[in-house]
């Protein structure tokens, strides 16, 4: 695909969700990485993106599991890699970007539980370890299970060095793109 996309010399197209979007910065984070040409389509919402992905006007998109999930199992869509750094349960034998030769490629999305900055740390704590209670349910884990999410849950000072290393990774993705918002 690479190698396709490089003969087509920045006529190549892709979709996003949208401008700024993470659709549109993952796919940033893979022309930036591979060192491709390629033109940005920005739809409003993965749902018009998606349709215009089976229509065949655009060829290809990143988009969350949950949302091209049905599409790839009614056979409208073929998945070519998953953006995370291990198989999904969800799509056993799809291999990750870097199992197929990106190596480093990584991006999904991830969620985070936050309290304002002057919140007592004692009350951070409460809120992090009643947080995790919840999440290690088997009710909540069977929906990550369902929406293919993966369970992280951590020390606040833990997520707070992952929150400060992705700001300066998308930061990177985005000087290097030029991406912009709408």
């Amino acid at each position: 695909m690479i190698a396709y996309i490089k003969s087509q010399q920045g006529k190549f197209q892709y979709a996003s969700a949208g401008n700024g979007s993470p659709q549109h910065l993952t796919a940033e984070l893979f022309k930036t990485t591979a060192k491709l040409d390629m033109v940005h389509v920005p739809y409003k919402g993965s749902a018009p993106a998606i349709a215009d992905l089976i229509g065949g006007h655009v060829p290809i998109m990143f988009d969350s599991t949950i949302a091209i999930l049905p599409h790839i199992k009614s056979g409208k869509v073929k998945v070519i890699a998953i953006t995370s750094a291990k198989r999904s349960p969800q799509l056993p034998d799809v291999p990750t970007f870097d199992e197929a030769g990106l190596k480093g490629f990584e991006s999904y999305g991830w969620y985070g539980l936050f309290a304002p900055a002057a919140t007592p740390k004692d009350i951070v704590a409460k809120l992090n370890s009643e947080a995790l209670k919840i999440m290690t349910q088997p009710d909540y884990q069977k929906i990550l299970a369902d929406t293919g999410s993966d369970f992280v849950g951590d020390s606040p000072e833990n997520f707070g060095a992952f929150i400060k290393a992705e700001a300066a990774k998308w930061a990177k993705v985005v000087k290097e793109s030029g991406a912009t918002l709408d």
